[in-house]
C-alpha cells in the first residue's frame, strides 16, 4: 500500500513539473514515505534523516518531505528532531506535498500538514508506475478491526470503501493503458462493502473483474480469516483471471496468542479456510504473516505455531519478530518477551518456513507455468541470460527468454529447477502471448531432460 501511495506522490510531483533524478545526481527534492508498523521503519527514518542533513548543509537548496503513516504518528516531532526537513505530510492528504514545498520556500520554514481523515480516495491522482503491464487498484482504505499489536487503525482510520463502479472504471482504463494484472488492495479486502451493507460485495467485485476484456489477472491483499468466507472462494475458483494465489495472515497458531491479539479467529478456523481453498483449488499458492514473541506468548503456544507452519505448508511466510509500538494495547502488557527468547524462537521458525518454502519449490519441477515477464522483475540477469517474472501463483521464476521476449509478455516455461525463493527454467519458451494476444510457439520446445538444479542465489 507503502508503494502505491509512492507511485501516487511521485505522479503528482511530476504533474507539478518535478522530473526524476538520475542515478548519481544529487537531487534537488528527496521525499521519504513511511511506514509505522514496526518499529524498525522509525530508526531507519531517523537514521536516513541524520544521513540527508550533511547533504542539506552542503546543498541548502535541496527539500526534504517526510510523508506515510509515521508522519501522520510523529508530526511536528520530525521537525523536532530533524529541523532540515521541509516538509511533513500524512497518509490522507498526498495531493498537498508540491504546495507544501513551494509554502516552504516562501516562508523559509518547514510545512507540516496532517488530515486526520480521508475525504477524498487519491484515485485521481496521476500515478506513475514502475510497471507498465502490473497495476495496484486500491478498494478501500482504513481498518475496523482492534488488532492489540497494530497501530495501522489509527493512522488510516475507518475503513471507508469505494464504490464498485469507480473501481471498476479505474481498472478498464489502466487495462485500455496496457496494464494486463492488476491487485486489489485494501487493510482487510474481504470486509469490503461493509460500509455500503452488502457483505457479498467483494465476491461479486472479483467475479465483475472476470468480465473486463483484456485483463489477464487479479490479485488481492490483504484478507482477514475472521471476515474470509465461502462466496470469495467460490469466486476464485470460477472467475478465470483471478489467480490461484491467497495470502492469508496467520499471525500465530495458539488459541491463546490470538485471543491476546484479538485475532477474533481460532486456528482451527484458519485451517478450515486452507482447507476449504485447497479443495477449491488444488493449485493455489498460500502465502502468510506470523508474528513470534507476542507477549505472553509461551513454549506451548511456539511450538503451537511450528505445528500449524507444518500442515498448512505455506508457499512462503513473511515473519516478524513483535515490535511494540507506543499507542497499542499490546505495548502496555506486563508478560513482554525477553529479546533473546524471541530471536531464538524467530530463527527455528525461519528455519522450518525455509525447509517447507524449498520443498514446496521442488515439487514444481517439471510443471509448465505461465509467467508474465514484468518491468523492473524482467531484467536480464548479466550473468546466465535469464530474465524474471511471476507465475500465476505468485511464485518467482528466472528463466531462459527468447530474442523477442518482451515485458508484459505471458511465456509458458517448464520448470527445471529451484532454490528456496525461486524457481528456475532453463528450457525453452513453449509459448509466448504478447499483450496484444497474438501466440507465438517456440519451434525448439523439446524434453531435454534437464535434472533438479539447487541453488541459494
Amino acid at each position: 500500500m507503502n508503494a502505491h501511495d509512492s507511485e501516487r506522490i511521485a505522479g503528482t510531483l511530476e504533474a507539478a513539473g518535478y522530473i526524476p533524478a538520475n542515478s548519481g545526481d544529487e537531487p534537488d527534492l528527496i521525499v521519504i514515505n513511511t511506514c509505522a508498523v514496526r518499529e524498525n521503519a522509525d530508526l531507519r527514518l531517523y537514521g536516513k534523516l541524520g544521513q540527508l542533513r550533511s547533504d542539506k548543509k552542503r546543498n541548502p537548496n535541496m527539500q526534504i518531505a517526510v510523508g506515510g503513516c509515521l508522519a501522520q504518528k510523529d508530526r511536528n516531532q520530525i521537525i523536532t528532531k530533524a529541523p532540515w526537513v521541509d516538509a511533513v505530510f500524512g497518509t490522507h492528504n498526498l495531493n498537498v506535498l508540491p504546495t507544501l514545498l513551494e509554502r516552504a520556500v516562501a516562508l523559509e520554514e518547514a510545512q507540516v500538514e496532517i488530515v486526520e481523515a480521508l475525504e477524498v480516495f487519491p484515485s485521481d491522482l496521476p500515478s506513475k508506475r514502475e510497471s507498465q503491464h502490473s497495476a495496484w487498484v486500491s478498494i478501500s482504505v482504513g481498518c475496523n478491526n482492534t488488532c492489540t499489536f497494530c497501530i495501522v487503525p489509527s493512522l488510516r482510520g475507518k475503513e471507508k470503501d469505494r464504490r464498485p463502479g469507480d473501481i471498476l472504471q479505474e481498472i478498464s482504463a489502466l487495462v485500455t493503458s496496457g496494464v494486463i494484472e492488476i491487485t486489489l488492495l485494501g487493510q482487510n479486502v474481504n470486509s469490503y462493502g461493509a460500509e455500503f451493507g452488502d457483505r457479498f460485495a467483494f465476491s461479486k467485485l472479483l467475479r465483475a473483474c472476470g468480465e473486463i476484456a483484456g485483463l489477464e489477472r487479479v490479485r488481492f491483499t490483504s484478507p482477514h480469516p475472521k471476515d474470509f468466507t465461502d462466496d470469495v472462494i467460490e469466486a476464485m475458483a470460477e472467475t478465470h483471471n483471478v489467480m490461484p494465489q491467497l495470502h492469508m495472515p496467520l499471525q500465530s497458531g495458539s488459541d491463546d496468542v490470538l485471543r491476546l491479539m484479538r485475532r477474533s479467529y481460532r486456528r482451527d478456523k484458519y485451517l478450515g479456510i486452507i482447507e476449504r481453498v485447497r479443495s477449491a483449488m488444488p493449485e493455489a499458492a498460500i502465502t502468510t504473516d506470523i508474528i513470534v514473541g507476542f507477549p505472553g506468548e509461551t513454549e506451548e503456544d511456539f511450538e503451537q505455531t511450528l505445528d500449524l507452519v507444518s500442515r498448512v505448508r505455506f508457499a512462503n511466510a513473511f515473519t516478524f519478530i513483535y515490535s511494540k509500538r507506543p499507542g497499542t494495547p499490546a505495548a502496555d502488557m506486563t508478560n513482554q518477551i525477553d529479546e533473546e527468547i524471541k530471536q531464538q524462537r524467530y530463527e527455528e521458525l525461519a528455519k522450518l518456513v525455509n525447509q517447507i518454502v524449498w520443498q514446496e519449490n521442488l515439487a514444481q519441477v517439471g510443471k509448465v507455468v505461465e509467467v508474465l515477464v514484468a518491468t523492473g522483475e524482467g531484467k536480464k540477469d548479466l550473468e546466465t541470460g535469464r530474465l524474471s517474472g511471476r507465475a500465476r501463483d505468485n511464485r518467482l521464476v528466472h528463466f531462459q527468454p527468447q530474442p523477442n521476449t518482451n515485458p508484459g509478455d505471458l511465456v509458458d516455461v517448464e520448470i527445471t529447477g529451484a532454490a528456496p525463493f525461486h524457481l528456475i527454467s532453463d528450457r525453452p519458451i513453449l509459448r509466448t502471448r504478447t499483450t496484444s494476444g497474438s501466440i507465438q510457439k517456440s519451434s525448439n520446445a523439446v524434453n531435454l531432460g534437464m535434472p533438479i538444479h539447487l541453488s541459494s542465489k
